[in-house]
């Protein structure tokens, strides 16, 4: 095909340079040259032609060849595709099944922890409890004694000074004045009792604040390390979220 195109440049090249007849559009060429050119262009067309040809004739097999060879890649790729489709979603079952099963461990083990926490701050409440009681009973019994002992020194002093009839109005004075000190010092040894009793419960309850604090915060970060999204999962039905679903 080359061979073709370079003799019809040469032969155009020829025509153009050709000397002109005057008066008229017409030029004179070299006949030898021109008829040189033309056969080269005959000898070469027709091996052109046949190459032409063979790629027309061959033109359904290599589109075969092509679409199975096309054919063959898309059925490599999706062969691949479905095997790696499913090493990902065997994966990805490994994997929550790993992130499952450390859940749970967590899970169970923030729950015995919550239930340690629960068991010892009762056990604390009622020590606390026993104690505060064990505490207003003696500052009670106390106060009844004094009240008792006061009673009875301000009736003998009173019995003392009736039988003198000058200091008779005194000694009332007296033993009134003692009966409203004893009253006064059992109604003080009572709020006492009730301030002592009031304070160790505070500190107590205090105590347990921390504590299901603690827990509710073990159960947050729990659910929210569990989510494979990121995102917290739902708190279980009949769970608050808080720890006092722990407590009876």
């Amino acid at each position: 095909m080359y061979r073709v195109f370079e003799s019809l440049d040469a032969l155009v090249t020829l025509v153009e340079e050709a000397r002109g007849v005057p008066m008229t559009s017409n030029c004179v060429v070299p006949r030898g040259d021109v008829l040189e050119l033309l056969d080269d262009v005959r000898e070469a067309l027709p091996g052109e032609l046949d190459d032409a040809q063979d790629v027309l004739d061959r033109r359904d097999e290599l589109v075969d060849d092509a679409a199975q060879e096309a054919e063959q890649t898309r059925s490599g790729a999706q062969a691949d595709a479905e095997e790696m489709v499913a090493e990902a979603r065997a994966e990805a079952e490994r994997t929550v099944a790993e992130a499952r099963a450390e859940a749970e461990q967590i899970l169970a083990k923030a729950r015995h922890e919550a239930e340690r926490a629960v068991t010892e701050g009762r056990r604390q409440y009622t020590e606390l409890t026993d104690r505060a009681q064990a505490e207003a009973d003696r500052l009670a019994h106390a106060g009844r004694a004094a009240h008792d002992r006061y009673v009875a020194d301000g009736q003998a002093e009173q019995a003392r000074l009736v039988s003198q009839t000058e200091v008779v109005r005194a000694a009332s004075a007296e033993a009134a004045r003692i009966v409203d000190a004893a009253d006064i010092e059992v109604d003080q040894l009572r709020r006492e009792c009730d301030g002592y009793v009031d304070a160790k419960l505070s500190e107590f309850e205090d105590a347990l604040t921390k504590a299901l604090r603690t827990v509710s915060r073990g159960r947050t970060q729990l659910w929210r390390g569990s989510s494979p999204s990121g995102s917290p999962d739902a708190v279980p039905h009949g769970r608050s979220g808080t720890g006092m679903d722990l407590i009876d």
